[in-house]
Parts: C-alpha cells; sequence; structure tokens
C-alpha cells in the first residue's frame, strides 16, 4: 500500500513517520508513506496557497491551484483521494477496513478557514475524525494513515488485531501484567488459572460490561449471541444490584 499526504506543513510528520509502528511498516517496505508539499507548487510570486474568500469573510481559504496542481503529480490511476474535512463522513473502524481495499491513497489536508470548494469536485470522499474543530488537516491524516496502516497484512499479527477495542463491535476486555498484586489491588484469579475457556469466558462478559456502560450505543445494533444474550442480562442485574 502507498499513503501520499498532500500538505503545507511536512514537518508535523517526522515524529510520525520515524515511531512505532509506522516507522516498522515503513522499514519492512509493507506500507510506503509520502508527504507532499503543495506550497511547492504554488504559482504565487511570494509562495503564498490560501487567499481572501470571495464575498468576504473571516479567514483565509486554500487555494485550489496548488492543491490540485501537486495532486496531479502524486495521484495514479487507482489512486483514492481523501480530503480531510469536518463537513465529511466520521471516521470509524469499519471505515479503517474498507480504506484498506485501496492500494493508492492520498489525503489531502484542509488548513485554515477553509479550502476552494472546487476541490471536492477531484477527491473521492470526505473525511472527518470527530466533531470538534483542529488547526488544519494535518492530525487527522496522522489518525488515518496510522488506524489503516496497523490494519495492513504483516504490520502486525492478526490476533492482536482481532481482541482491540471496536474490531468486534465491543469495548475491549481489561488487561492485567505483572506485578500479579500492587497496592492491595491483585489481578483476577482466573487470568492466572491457564483455564483457556474460563478466562475466554471472562474476558466476554468483562468487554459486555464495558460496553454497557460506557458506549451502550455499540449493542443496539448488535446481534448477540446466546451466550451474550445471557451474560448481558446477568451483567444488568449485577449492576442493578450495586446501585441499590
Amino acid at each position: 500500500m502507498r499513503i501520499t499526504i498532500l500538505t503545507i506543513f511536512p514537518e508535523m510528520f517526522e515524529g510520525f513517520l520515524n515511531t512505532s509502528i509506522i516507522k516498522k511498516a515503513r522499514l519492512k517496505n509493507i506500507v510506503e508513506i509520502n508527504v507532499a508539499d503543495f506550497r511547492q507548487y504554488t504559482k504565487d510570486k511570494h509562495h503564498r496557497v490560501d487567499e481572501y474568500p470571495f464575498g468576504g469573510g473571516q479567514g483565509m481559504v486554500l487555494m485550489c491551484q496548488p492543491i490540485l496542481d501537486c495532486l496531479n503529480d502524486v495521484r495514479r490511476e487507482n489512486s483514492h483521494v481523501i480530503l480531510t474535512n469536518p463537513t465529511g463522513e466520521k471516521f470509524v473502524q469499519a471505515k479503517a477496513h474498507q480504506l484498506l481495499e485501496y492500494d493508492d491513497i492520498v489525503i489531502i489536508c484542509g488548513h485554515y478557514e477553509g479550502y476552494d470548494a472546487r476541490i471536492s469536485d477531484y477527491v473521492d470522499e470526505e473525511i472527518s475524525i470527530g466533531d470538534y474543530i483542529l488547526t488544519g488537516g494535518e492530525l487527522g491524516a496522522m489518525v488515518i494513515t496510522d488506524a489503516v496502516t496497523r490494519l495492513v497484512e504483516g504490520v502486525i499479527s492478526a490476533d492482536s488485531i482481532e481482541d482491540e477495542t471496536f474490531e468486534n463491535g465491543l469495548l475491549e476486555y481489561p488487561q492485567y501484567t505483572k506485578p500479579v498484586e500492587y497496592d492491595g489491588k491483585t489481578v483476577p484469579e482466573v487470568l492466572l488459572s491457564g483455564h483457556h475457556e474460563n478466562i475466554r469466558k471472562f474476558r466476554l462478559y468483562e468487554s459486555l460490561k464495558k460496553t454497557l456502560q460506557l458506549r451502550p450505543d455499540l449493542l443496539e445494533n448488535r446481534e448477540l449471541t446466546a451466550e451474550e444474550s445471557r451474560m448481558l442480562e446477568q451483567i444488568r442485574e449485577e449492576l442493578a444490584a450495586e446501585e441499590k
């Protein structure tokens, strides 16, 4: 997979590209990640990439010429082009999986008060990472790149992905490691038992409980197994008893 990010702040990506999972994926040549500075494409003598909006208003608007010239230079026939935009589709784990279908992804980082609306005619979709406003789309581009990269085969183990929050529609169960006891708090005995079936049931129970308490919306459209239904009933009784 190749991911190309169009930005006017390429320096923001130096740490991101050379740290942790992203760095390992690049060194293994599993994922190629490039950063293109679209300021280099401006035809303005002062190297500007933004201008005041026609019709008046506050702030500056990104011009289409530098971005689209840069896009034309980096895109391939099979490129899937994304524009980071707070009005776009909200980015969730399912979208990260959908983006795995593409071998070549281009992400355009929006900035300032907005961008020339004509840019939208040259992208395949617009994505938002949440209902809040950031200074620019660089952080959004990093979030999308990180979420997709870690799903690419060979980057991390498949087993690690399967148990993570949102992968199976539930929040992940609590995890523990050494020491067994700290400040009077101990690891649940079942995790030390070596009994794999009991551990599986414990983790599923805790995952359902955590989801019910923190993100009950995730359970609304979930097709529950008979085991999950029994556990949820037990969890609700347990929580109701605690409230009394």
